[in-house]
């Protein structure tokens, strides 16, 4: 590609060539921002799909950069007349997470990105609409990646989730949810489709009241399933929707940032929108034949290979997930499981979650081990 310099208003002393200056700085902090992110997501979250996002995003900055009409900032870069060089920023942002190195990077290219745009504007307008659309994809991909990692905290040592019903009563509702907490079970979803919304609220309630008594450190989850009103209403760690229900963005927009979202994915596409859109782990199968749920198919296990592979937003399989299933699963990557039947219709239900449990533990031993403190 020839350069004609001549006539060339960047290489006058002046306003132009420091715009053209400016420029250069901010292309190159952008890119070195996207390839950090690109780095944190491919070997801290070995997150194939995120991977491929940022990726796609530094080449197409790349690609941006490398237009004739932006060659110009390549000749006038000027590091010993940099006035900036020697700035120290008062209190930079810390480092001590693989979430605080994302938050750090993102800020840093979202702000090139705009510097890019409007230094653009002025000596290659062109190509300020494209750093603009850069900028947007960037937002989208850091909400996606620091969501993982909060995901990724709040889910640490949770290998099983109970679906617990409202039970025939109100005793029995606690008895089920005591045992459960006591056996070690730190995530609870309730779902009831049978009940009426006033009994699914109280019933939310009680096991929000019982698993705060429990575990005042918060770390027993109790999710609402399809239900968001109730999940809002009642206060719940987080509701649990599926393809019937609220888009992950709508629901969102329901529970807010504190609460956890769970969505149900039975595709590969289906699970990576659902980490783009907001999502904070996901239910995938389903598994196998289940006697709370009538499915037409189940799914196939490449899918749930795959999703294990590319995704690492915490997975949960569901679907007839039971004690003799735990092999099949933990060898396609899943990690956690979602049941029902195969622990609230034991006879022992505590028992057999312990079981599920370490059956996990045993055949994945770089899980946390199950909460065993006295409680």
């Amino acid at each position: 590609m020839d350069i004609n310099l001549e006539n060339s208003d960047f290489t006058q002393p002046g306003p132009m060539a420091g715009v053209w200056r400016a420029l250069d700085a901010s292309a190159n902090r952008a890119g070195e921002a996207l390839r950090v992110i690109e780095d944190v997501v491919r070997f801290v979250f070995s997150d194939l799909h995120l991977t491929q996002l940022a990726k796609d995003l530094r080449h197409d900055l790349t690609a941006v950069l490398a237009r004739e009409s932006l060659q110009p900032r390549l000749f006038v870069r000027d590091l010993p007349g940099d006035v900036g060089v020697d700035a120290v920023a008062v209190a930079a942002l810390p480092r001590d997470s693989a979430d605080d190195v994302l938050a750090a990077n993102a800020a840093r290219g979202s702000q090139a990105l705009r510097s890019l745009q409007e230094c653009a504007a002025i000596v290659a307008p062109a190509t300020g609409g494209e750093f603009e659309k850069l900028r947007y994809r960037l937002y989208t991909l850091e909400r996606a990646a620091r969501g993982t990692a909060r995901a990724q905290e709040r889910l640490q040592g949770i290998s099983l989730c109970v679906l617990v019903d409202g039970r025939s009563d109100e005793r029995a509702f606690d008895r089920m949810l005591e045992s459960l907490l006591e056996a070690g079970v730190r995530m609870i979803q309730i779902r009831d489709k049978q009940i009426g919304v006033p009994t699914l609220v109280q019933r939310t309630q009680q096991a929000l009241a019982i698993a705060r008594r429990r575990c005042p450190d918060g770390s027993a989850i109790v999710v609402v399933n399809d239900r968001v009103d109730v999940a809002v209403a009642s206060g719940a760690d987080g509701a649990h929707t599926g393809s019937g229900d609220l888009s992950t963005v709508l629901t969102r927009r329901v529970i807010g940032a504190r609460c956890l979202l769970g969505r149900t994915a039975h595709s590969l596409a289906e699970a990576r929108a659902a980490v783009i859109e907001g999502a904070d782990y996901l239910g995938v199968g389903p598994c196998f034949l289940s006697t709370t749920k009538s499915f037409a198919t189940c799914a196939p296990p490449e899918f749930l290979s795959t999703v294990a592979a590319e995704v690492s937003l915490p997975q949960f399989a569901i679907g007839g997930i039971s004690l003799e299933h735990l092999e099949r699963i933990t060898s396609l990557g899943i990690r956690r499981v979602a049941v029902a039947s195969a622990v609230v219709s034991a006879d022992d239900p505590a028992r057999a979650a312990i079981a599920i449990m370490d059956r996990l533990m045993e055949l994945q031993p770089s899980l946390v081990a199950r909460a065993t403190k006295p409680l």
